[in-house]
C-alpha cells in the first residue's frame, strides 16, 4: 500500500471478528481492487451499494474471494457478485439497518482511492 492510501481503521464496526492485526491487510485488498477496478458505485437504497468494476479474466474471481472471506469476519454483509459482460464485474452489497454507516463508509472508501488513482 502506498502513502497516497493510507489504511483508515476508524470505520471497521465493532461486530467485525477479523484479528486487529490482519484488519489494515484486508482492507489494503479492498483499496487495491478499487484503485485498480471501480468504474462507479450507485446507491440503491441506503443499505444497498451497488459496485461496477472493470478488470480482467480473472476479476470476478478475485472479487468473489474477496467477498467470500469479508463475509466469515462480518457476517452482516451480503455480497452478490455478477460478470453481466467480459471485464465487467458487479458487486452488490447491501447490510442491515443497523450498519449502514459502514456500508456509508465503504462507499466514500471506495470514491476516495478511484478518485485518486
Amino acid at each position: 500500500m502506498t502513502d497516497q492510501n493510507p489504511v483508515d481503521l476508524g470505520w471497521v464496526p465493532q461486530a467485525c471478528t477479523l484479528p486487529t492485526a490482519e484488519q489494515p491487510l484486508r482492507l489494503a485488498e479492498f483499496d487495491t481492487l478499487f484503485t485498480a477496478s471501480v468504474r462507479g458505485g450507485e446507491r440503491l437504497t441506503p443499505r444497498h451499494l451497488r459496485v461496477t468494476l472493470a478488470g480482467g479474466e480473472e476479476l470476478a474471481d478475485s472479487v468473489r474471494d474477496l467477498a467470500e472471506r469479508e463475509t466469515r469476519c462480518c457476517s452482516f454483509f451480503t455480497f452478490t457478485v455478477a460478470a453481466p459482460a467480459p471485464g465487467v464485474v458487479r458487486l452488490d452489497i447491501e447490510v442491515p439497518p443497523g450498519h449502514v454507516a459502514v456500508l456509508d463508509a465503504l462507499h466514500a472508501r471506495a470514491t476516495l482511492v478511484r478518485d485518486r488513482s
